[in-house]
């Protein structure tokens, strides 16, 4: 591997990037790539393109270039560096280096160690606090305005040297409890060679003291050629970044003791005039430690925010944790909601198959919004069809109430759609089952694929009575645990509930009374509370085999009441009286 160093003409205008062999790079001034020179107005948005193979790197002018790349003393539209060369774009150098590197413990032990408490460095007192804030004010700009770990590595070393004067150079590193790896170094001169951190000195801050640990050498030059440190460097100190997103880093700081204090100062004297750079170093690795974490939660919940409301994100809190997510029984309410029509439109469509499909993610879309609006979760998207729970990862008492309220959400809107003859969800219908009960809730799947789903008894049911609106001709299906709640603690004014048959779906052995969610009166006049009583009242006497006064009951429903229909065919089937052996219950021939 290889790094490119930029270097401008102030001490900040420069980064170093590691480089990977066979990628491609962009090189320019305003991109949304890697290697970003923001200070040159003489290159180019985009400038030319990098690539590096084994251990030579190709740069190719682009055709939107305006000043020319020099090379060798002459400008030129391509070259190709070896380690070492350097080429140069307006007041600009970029130059190619060996990333290979060392770290041995070094060969003696350190003269001095002192490890430095949060609480000691809080009486300390910087001697430039003015450019010391202006520089820690830019750190989370740092921070977010990285696009990818490299860039925010490059840019934490580059503020670590704006800030800390006498460092020579400047290291991120990470100790796993055996190995020390450096994510990124930078040093002022070039010619001091590479940076090789002191092993003994990263285990120390990192893994045992977790706390700035400095460590002064005697002066580098009585040293043996296998010295660790680079020659010019007789200090250095780790800063540990604690915190769960930046577990194991650190902030490595190294230089030559000042010379203003003589060849022969006393040790502590060293120590004194570099504990407002250790002080330094441990703001910005709280502020690091802090934004990182803020950073971490952000794309957490990003992605949690497709499958849960809110509300649900909310009440788990900002210390979320895959643990949290772990599968584990839970009462719930799931709700199935599937698209009517949609083979019919699928076989209409075989000529534009990606319009049909935008025009059923506009449907899951439906789905999803309500489902969430009301507290839900998303289980699974299946085809044509949604599932959406409550009742996991946090208790949900109210599930039904909420369930129901978003179904009833969902079918407004594919009514009112119905009313659009050139909309594209025009021709789709929806049928959606609600049930409550046991199941198990979490990350569930292998080690290759995991999704946040449900499955259990409840979600078996939910999926049942979503096919069975089909068979009883209505749009929303609740089992009996939720229908109850609806008649106790919903009120009318949001949703209403009639009974519509006992019945024994196809394949399980529990006959259970299955109702229907109906919208209020204000919102379906052509039902009224009286014939939903009729209807019911229908209910009973076909239950109770008294099936001509049932047959009397369902002449009191308007025509456009399709629910009628199931009962109504049952009981002419049968001239208005029961099969012998009536037991109340009708049995699904099918799903």
């Amino acid at each position: 591997m290889m790094d490119l160093i930029a270097v401008g003409r102030e001490p900040r205008q420069r980064w170093r990037i590691r480089l990977q062999p066979g990628e491609s790079y962009c090189l320019g001034r305003d991109h949304e790539g890697l290697l970003v020179v923001p200070w040159d107005p003489r290159i180019s948005r985009r400038h030319a393109r990098l690539t590096l193979n084994n251990d030579r790197l190709s740069v190719q002018a682009l055709p939107e270039t305006r000043n020319p790349i020099c090379f060798g003393g002459q400008d030129v539209e391509t070259c190709e560096l070896l380690p070492g060369e350097h080429f140069v774009i307006g007041e600009t150098s970029f130059q190619l280096e060996n990333a290979q590197w060392s770290a041995p413990t070094p060969a003696t032990s350190p003269v001095d160690e002192v490890t430095f408490s949060r609480q000691a460095l809080q009486g300390v007192r910087f001697r430039d606090a003015d450019k010391r804030i202006e520089v820690l004010s830019n750190l989370p700009e740092v921070i977010w305005g990285a696009r990818t770990d490299p860039e925010l590595l490059s840019r934490l070393v580059n503020l670590l040297l704006a800030g800390i004067v006498l460092a020579e150079a400047a290291a991120i590193v990470s100790w796993n409890g055996n190995e020390l790896k450096v994510l990124h170094w930078d040093r002022r001169r070039e010619t001091a060679g590479e940076l090789h951190p002191s092993t003994r000195l990263v285990r120390e801050a990192i893994g045992v003291r977790k706390q700035s640990v400095l460590h002064v050498w005697e002066h580098a030059s009585a040293h043996a050629a296998n010295y660790t440190l680079a020659a010019n460097s007789d200090w250095a100190f780790c800063t540990p970044v604690l915190g769960s997103a930046t577990e194991g880093w650190g902030l490595y700081l190294t230089g030559e003791r000042p010379r203003i204090l003589g060849a022969a100062e006393n040790l502590s004297t060293t120590v004194v005039s570099l504990e407002a750079d250790v002080k330094f170093a441990e703001l910005v690795s709280e502020i690091v430690s802090s934004v990182r974490r803020l950073r971490q939660l952000e794309r957490q919940q990003s992605g949690l925010r497709q499958f849960f409301a809110p509300a649900v994100l909310a009440a788990v809190g900002e210390n979320l944790d895959t643990g949290l997510l772990a599968p584990r029984e839970a009462d719930v309410t799931i709700l199935f909601c599937d698209l009517r029509g949609f083979s019919k439109q699928a076989e209409l469509a075989r000529s534009d198959l990606l319009g049909l499909l935008d025009r059923v993610s506009q449907a899951m879309g439906i789905m999803t919004k309500h489902i969430l609006a009301y507290g839900g979760g998303i289980g699974d998207f299946l085809g044509d069809a949604a599932m959406g729970f409550w009742g996991w990862p946090v208790d949900a008492p109210r599930g039904p109430l909420d369930a129901c309220r978003a179904a009833l959400a969902i079918r407004a809107d594919f009514d009112a759609l119905n009313h659009q003859p050139d909309h594209p969800l025009a021709n789709f219908q929806m049928g959606i089952g609600i049930a409550n009960g046991r199941a198990v809730a979490g990350k569930i799947g292998t080690n290759e694929l995991v999704k946040v789903t449900v499955f259990g008894p409840a979600v078996n049911l939910a999926s049942r009575l979503e096919g069975m609106t089909r068979q009883l001709r209505v749009p929303i299906l609740l089992d009996e645990t939720v229908a109850e709640m609806i008649r106790e603690k919903l009120a009318r004014q949001e949703g209403r509930v009639r009974h519509l048959a006992r019945v024994l779906p196809f394949g399980m052995e529990t006959p259970l009374l299955v109702s229907e969610l109906v919208p209020p009166l204000h919102v379906d006049p052509a039902l009224s509370d009286s014939q939903l009583a009729s209807y019911e009242t229908a209910v009973e006497h076909f239950i109770a085999g008294r099936w001509e006064m049932a047959h009397e009951a369902l002449h009191q429903l308007p025509a456009s009441d399709k629910a009628q229909d199931f009962l109504a065919v049952l009981i002419a089937q049968h001239s208005r009286q029961p099969p012998p052996g009536w037991d109340g219950i009708v049995r699904l021939p099918s799903k």
